[in-house]
């Protein structure tokens, strides 16, 4: 198909592949920090194509994954209720709370109902006056501006009945918490296209300078994967630190400041947890206080203040690039999409979940 097979070309990979192979002198580890990479390179099988050298770490880039139990828990609670409407993307639906999962609580009558923007979110509650309507505002920067669109409509049309149950975080801080824990391995990373087609790449140009690492934003298509990697090896091997777009047919270094402008209106920095990390200082966004009347933790009442994940699950652990999915006693066995034992392995970006997929036949782990 045009416009894609021209990104998944054999031929250019091998040939990008082969540049990789000849220019790696030495072993180097690289994190792609975007979900979507991650089972890009797991489908495609790019791992497969790289030298024994090279080593690729997978990171926090699945929002799914880092939303803290807590708000899952918050989300079964306000459910319910049978006033209320609950409206969330799918693939919040099978991420196990402490006990409970949201499909769960619709299969036992809950109201839960899956959209496709949170506008779709805004006409049910237009349409259902005498319910509430919570939207699950789960995601990066990628989903934050048309979140808070929601929100701003909904003030100018007066919808009370509307509210979000807010898990919006930020990419940078979590990669610098990442960058500074003892157990980096990190050398260089592949930063998210996605979320760099909002906010631009000026952020990572100063992580760049500040951990004296290459940092090239990448897209995710096969060739736009070996290219970055192309791209960050040649810094390592040089020794030279920059952030460079790999990304150009859609980031800007400055971003989409229309979309920027929405977010920040609506929005402001806040701490966040993220589910198998911790709390990370202005990681994520709530709600203004000129908006608060649409935070559904005000209307409900605060999610926990803590909760705990599975003992089983290493997910925090993969999630930081210590781990890799393969490597938890769990993963295939205990861990399955069936029976999932954290977010990693049900999120359509989880990292467990593209190993599971994209796993060999031959693989001898439970079916």
């Amino acid at each position: 198909m045009k416009y894609i097979d021209e990104y998944r070309s054999a031929e250019a990979a091998g040939k990008l592949a082969d540049e990789i192979a000849r220019i790696t002198t030495r072993p180097h580890t690289i994190m792609e920090v975007c979900g979507g990479q991650t089972h890009a390179i797991m489908k495609f099988g790019i791992n497969k194509l790289l030298p024994d050298e090279l080593n690729l770490l997978h990171g926090p880039g699945c929002p799914v994954c880092v939303t803290p139990v807590e708000l899952i828990d918050k989300a079964v609670e306000i459910v319910a209720d049978r006033d209320v409407i609950f409206c969330s993307f799918g693939d919040m639906l099978r991420v196990p709370g402490t006990g409970k999962d949201l499909l769960s609580v619709k299969a036992e009558g809950g109201d839960v109902r899956i959209v496709y923007s949170p506008l779709d979110a805004l006409k049910v509650a237009s349409d259902n006056p005498n319910k509430q309507v919570v939207f699950f505002a789960v995601g990066f920067e990628t989903t934050a501006p048309a979140n808070a669109l929601a929100v701003y409509q909904a003030k100018l049309q007066n919808l009370n009945n509307f509210s979000l149950l807010v898990s919006q975080v930020l990419i940078p801080p979590a990669i610098e918490a990442i960058l500074d824990s003892p157990n980096c391995r990190v050398e260089g990373l592949l930063a998210p296209g996605h979320v760099c087609a909002v906010t631009g790449y000026e952020e990572y140009e100063r992580i760049s300078r500040q951990y004296n690492l290459p940092i090239v934003v990448t897209g995710f298509e096969p060739l736009d994967i070996l290219s970055g990697i192309l791209m960050c090896l040649k810094r390592l091997e040089e020794g030279t630190a920059l952030a460079e777009n790999q990304y150009i047919r859609a980031v800007r270094r400055e971003g989409n400041k229309s979309a920027l402008q929405m977010m920040y209106e609506v929005f402001q920095v806040v701490p966040r947890k993220w589910r198998g990390i911790g709390e990370i200082h202005n990681s994520g966004l709530g709600l203004k206080d000129e908006y608060a009347d649409f935070d559904a933790e005000i209307r409900f009442g605060r999610a926990a203040a803590d909760a705990d994940d599975d003992a089983e699950c290493i997910s925090g652990l993969i999630l930081q690039g210590v781990k890799k999915p393969d490597q938890c006693p769990a993963f295939g066995k205990a861990c399955t999409p069936e029976r999932p034992l954290g977010a990693t392995m049900v999120s359509s970006e989880g990292a467990c979940a593209a190993y599971y997929r994209y796993r060999p036949k031959t693989d001898d782990r439970e079916p």
